[in-house]
């Protein structure tokens, strides 16, 4: 995730996803932070090094967390209400083949408890990495995929299956007719594997629309998004609009609240003494307030972790976009060393960006402006 988290929100914006589960942050802790363009990450990890799971979530659902169980450094829940709606999201990222199977046992068995802990009639998506293939085909287990997977089952995607079939569930990868192309999710050297899938409960695989892999995305280098569209049948509220707030913090300036403690005490008729109705007498403090101090815009502040994102580091991401685009459809040695240059090039960009950025915020913070600057 380091560096990577605005490049994350511009294509969740410009793929238009919601929701996104995102495996391997290798980010230490247990934390929520804006990454940008009305996006934000609740993350969990253990030791920053492997591992690591985290859900970003669009700005207008954020309010809609319930709650949050951060299981490990690979499982993590996340409930959302949405239109009355509970939506369960789990992000998982199981061990790769070769691992101990003590291990591997673990990370299933924190699996079974998250599913059990969802009540039956909430909704559940599990999106994960689970480094396995189910392969093509469906023979004998048709109550929980269908037949467009890839290559051949092997025994990590065996265990996917049998988890489908224990909780009831579907793999929603696997349901949908689509070119090899959009069913790959890990693409390396002369690799095309299938070890990303979305599954949900089978009663509810009536409400998805479409699912496939998007191609063309360079955020990282071999795994690929996969995306699922789900129509959730919810009940229409009226937009609440935020309201100002009395900015009463500007009672620490001396001046400010001499002027309010005149104001207060002119439009209680003068006297030393406070009325009798407590109702009347905040009624008077807040309309003198709201003259002598203002209230705010009601507007949500630039996201903080963001704002050293500019229009060239932008322009910079879409060449690197494009040049992988390129990479994909040519497969040669010449498009391949140009993407890895304008890469490089992108990542040089984003560090003088954000130092930049830095350098700017010392010189203000130095004057009595930048005071405004301090958080």
């Amino acid at each position: 995730m380091t560096g990577k988290g605005r490049e994350l929100a511009d294509m969740m914006e410009r793929r238009k996803v919601d929701i996104l589960c995102v495996q391997e942050t290798k980010w230490k802790g247990s934390k929520a932070r804006w990454i940008g363009g009305g996006f934000k990450l609740f993350y969990h990890g253990v030791d920053g090094r492997r591992n690591e799971v985290g859900v970003i979530l669009k700005e207008q659902y954020v309010k809609s967390v319930l709650d949050m169980k951060r299981v490990s450094g690979r499982v993590m829940i996340m409930k959302l209400e949405i239109g009355g709606v509970m939506m369960n999201v789990v992000c998982a990222y199981a061990l790769q083949v070769g691992c101990a199977m003590g291990e591997k046992e673990d990370f299933w068995s924190e699996l079974d408890e998250v599913m059990n802990s969802v009540p039956k009639g909430q909704k559940v998506v599990i999106e994960a990495d689970f480094n396995g293939h189910v392969g093509e085909g469906n023979s004998g287990d048709e109550e929980v995929m269908g037949r467009y997977g890839v290559k051949e089952k092997n025994e990590e995607g065996q265990r996917i299956v049998d988890f489908a079939k224990r909780m009831d569930m579907a793999v929603v990868n696997t349901y949908f007719k689509k070119r090899e192309e959009h069913r790959v999710t890990y693409k390396s050297g002369g690799r095309c594997t299938q070890v990303d899938y979305i599954l949900c409960r089978r009663v509810d695989l009536k409400e998805i629309e479409d699912c496939k892999v998007v191609a063309g995305e360079s955020v990282v280098k071999q795994h690929r998004m996969v995306v699922c569209r789900m129509t959730l049948e919810i009940k229409k509220r009226k937009r609440v609009r935020a309201e100002p707030r009395i900015k009463w913090w500007k009672l620490k300036k001396e001046d400010c609240k001499v002027e309010f403690r005149e104001e207060v005490r002119q439009a209680l008729g003068g006297s030393e003494e406070l009325p009798d109705s407590w109702e009347n007498t905040a009624d008077v403090v807040r309309v003198t307030a709201r003259r002598v101090l203002g209230v705010t815009s009601g507007q949500r502040k630039e996201e903080k972790e963001t704002w050293w994102w500019n229009g060239e580091v932008q322009k910079s991401i879409q060449r690197k976009r494009m040049a992988k685009k390129k990479w994909d459809s040519q497969r040669d040695a010449e498009s391949r060393q140009e993407y890895k240059e304008i890469r490089r090039k992108v990542k040089r960009e984003v560090t003088k960006a954000i130092e930049k950025a830095y350098d700017e915020l010392y010189e203000r913070l130095a004057t009595k402006e930048g005071e405004k600057d301090l958080y």
